[in-house]
């Protein structure tokens, strides 16, 4: 495709030099959505810490970015344990420095039916889509008024608005993140601090490609979404750098919608 189809080199995109030497945050940082944001961050000059269970994943990562300024750092942590997260907050912020960007990633759209969920699995759901999100903004809050400000993006979702079936608690914890947003944008506004939902379309991944998309998920693409080819995980994490950058500085309390124009 040519640039003029959405694909533009990687010198025609932004720098931004607010975002030299940040402290930024990422939950669910080893793979897809979210290791685009660590690598986008750390090739601004960012120093970048992502949580993830998934050790192999980050690696491989962290192999793929030795030539950046500083080295993302990389603490396994399960976000669903609030102790284990705030931990491992404590620890980015000894290492890196205090938290100026959260990046509230970490989400699970595993399929379920209404009719089998339990008790049991609602609670684990909504602790890995919706819960960790509130108690990590709670632990940065400190960091951010020290410094004057910050910047906080929490990972919402068009999924909800779609009335797909198949993840019913899914979609209504990526509906909730909107309230969340909506909830503290003037408590945290006082203190300088931004908060917005960046909310992504059918981002292909590789886990995209491997579980769904198939000849039918294609012909849909091609019928309702307004720009042609894929919408990728660099698409969201180019819409991250903004937000987190001084560039979108007065930008608070909103839901930045990247999903090529799904109609």
């Amino acid at each position: 495709m040519t640039a003029a189809q959405g694909h533009a080199t990687q010198d025609n995109y932004a720098s931004y030099p607010s975002l030299h030497d940040r402290s930024v945050l990422i939950s669910g940082g080893a793979t897809g959505i979210g290791a685009a944001f660590v690598a986008h961050f750390a090739r601004q000059g960012a120093r970048v810490a992502l949580l993830d269970i998934d050790e192999a994943g980050a690696q491989a990562l962290l192999d793929s970015l030795t030539d950046v300024v500083h080295p993302p750092l990389f603490q396994r942590c399960d976000v669903s344990d609030i102790a284990a997260l705030d931990q491992a907050i404590a620890q980015a912020r000894t290492q890196l420095g205090p938290i100026q960007v959260l990046i509230n990633n970490a989400a699970n759209d595993v399929r379920h039916g209404f009719g089998d969920t339990t008790p049991e699995a609602f609670d684990r759901n909504i602790a890995v889509n919706l819960r960790h999100q509130y108690f990590a903004t709670q632990a940065v809050l400190a960091d951010m008024r020290a410094a004057g400000g910050g910047s906080v993006i929490c990972l919402g979702s068009t999924g909800w608005m779609k009335k797909n079936a198949g993840y019913p608690m899914y979609a209504m914890a990526k509906a909730a993140v909107h309230g969340l947003v909506n909830g503290l944008a003037r408590e945290l506004g006082h203190a300088g601090i931004r908060i917005n939902a960046l909310v992504p379309g059918w981002v292909i991944t590789e886990k995209q490609r491997t579980l769904w998309l198939d000849a039918e998920g294609e012909a849909e693409i091609a019928r309702v979404q307004c720009l042609p080819g894929y919408l990728l995980a660099e698409d969201l994490a180019r819409a991250a750098l903004f937000l987190a950058a001084d560039d979108s500085r007065m930008c608070t309390g909103q839901s930045f919608i990247v999903d090529g124009g799904w109609v």
